[in-house]
């Protein structure tokens, strides 16, 4: 059976992560895995969540299944928090399941998707995340790219973009970020969402929303705006959610897809569609980070207090972003990064060649994806001195 199988290409960020913690210099920096880190370089298990679990504990009283569409409460906080007050939602119209994290999310929708219009072709970003064209073929569907980024600006190509979505056919599926565009950093502008609302009318494509990091960007309503202008502008739509970075829930897998059809009825039948599908990939959902986080969403004391710590991650992310182009401006870079106090979230691209991201592995243990993405939370007040320095020695 195994035989003749090969060994499968590594992770390119998993490959780096193993590569950090091999190296022994008490000085190396870690700018390459996605997680949110705190001023020690620590990824902290947030205050409400440790006491949401001790309630969780307390109250427990049972490990059975919790059926294929996952905890019912979790599911409607959920879609409150991504969805506001969306006409979509009083009309029953939106149908959500729980997932393993926002890859099963990801992963089931394109289950879906493959089920609805097997001909179908994804259309992603260019960039986009690593592992969206993966999943997506995984599923047996054609990907393509629509342009997004500019090397050259640091900027959005935004006529070039909507110009290519304008070409994009009916039945076809064109994946957006919500905020915090994973790698760039730099994301779509209020009017940009309203032109592919009116595009998406106009050509007939299925619009699918990544929402990975809501409450990274700027703060939660103002996060959401992309995929609750589509809700309310669309009659179908898909919604990708990830609780792993604004709860710190990255270990426990949870996240939720979500479905608006043009009618309850259309929505209840998709629905079935999905859970059939999640049935055959995973059978039933984990259940104790959806109902940690439900207990957050629900109870206002500890819903203030998520809110509070929300804000301190993202400020932090702000900050360094701030502090990084200052810093360059004092080791004496002459080349203009204040583009990076532009962009939003935690990745940027720095803009430097592979050679020079070999560089800062090799000479000065600074580790970041051979693309130049980086996650600003690496930063800390530490070791930017060192990133400095060590980035102005490479140019």
């Amino acid at each position: 059976m195994f035989f003749e199988l090969q060994p499968a290409p590594a992770d390119p960020i998993l490959g780096l992560m193993a590569a950090f913690r091999a190296d022994p210099r008490p000085h190396k920096i870690d700018l390459g895995v996605g997680v949110y880190k705190d001023e020690a370089g620590h990824t902290p298990v947030l205050a409400c969540v440790k006491r949401a679990e001790v309630r969780r504990t307390e109250r427990e009283d049972s490990k059975t299944y919790i059926g294929m569409a996952g905890d019912p409460g979790f599911n409607a906080a959920l879609e409150k928090l991504a969805l506001g007050d969306v006409p979509a939602l009083a009309e029953g119209r939106v149908a959500t399941a729980h997932t393993p994290g926002g890859t099963g999310a990801l992963r089931v929708a394109a289950e879906l998707i493959k089920r609805a219009r097997p001909e179908a072709t994804v259309w992603v970003s260019d960039p986009t995340w690593g592992n969206h064209p993966s999943v997506f073929k995984a599923a047996g569907l054609k990907v393509r790219e629509y342009p997004y980024y500019d090397p050259a600006t640091q900027s959005l190509r935004g006529e070039a973009m909507l110009a290519a979505l304008a070409e994009v056919p009916a039945g076809d599926v064109v994946l957006l970020h919500a905020c915090c565009h994973n790698p760039s950093g730099v994301d779509l502008e209020a009017q940009h969402w309203q032109a592919v609302a009116e595009l998406a009318g106009k050509q007939g494509f299925l619009c699918f929303v990544d929402m990975a990091y809501q409450g990274f960007s700027t703060e939660l309503d103002a996060d959401a705006f992309g995929p609750r202008l589509l809700a309310q502008r669309l009659p179908e739509l898909i919604l990708a959610t990830s609780c792993s970075k604004n709860f710190g829930l990255y270990r426990e897998r949870i996240g939720a897809v979500s479905v608006i059809g043009h009618s309850a009825q259309q929505t209840q039948a998709t629905f079935s569609q999905l859970l059939s599908a999640i049935r055959n990939v995973y059978s039933m959902p984990p259940a104790h980070g959806a109902i940690l986080v439900r207990e957050i969403l629900e109870d206002a004391e500890l819903r203030a207090q998520w809110v509070d710590e929300l804000a301190a991650m993202r400020g932090r992310i702000n900050h360094y972003r701030s502090a990084m182009v200052q810093a360059l401006r004092e080791a004496g870079v002459e080349r203009d990064f204040s583009f990076i106090e532009r962009q939003r979230g935690m990745f940027s691209f720095l803009g430097i060649t592979p050679e020079q991201v070999e560089r800062l592995k090799i000479e000065h243990a600074i580790y970041m994806v051979g693309s130049s993405r980086m996650n600003i939370a690496g930063l800390s007040a530490a070791n930017i001195g060192h990133f400095a320095a060590a980035l102005k020695a490479v140019l």
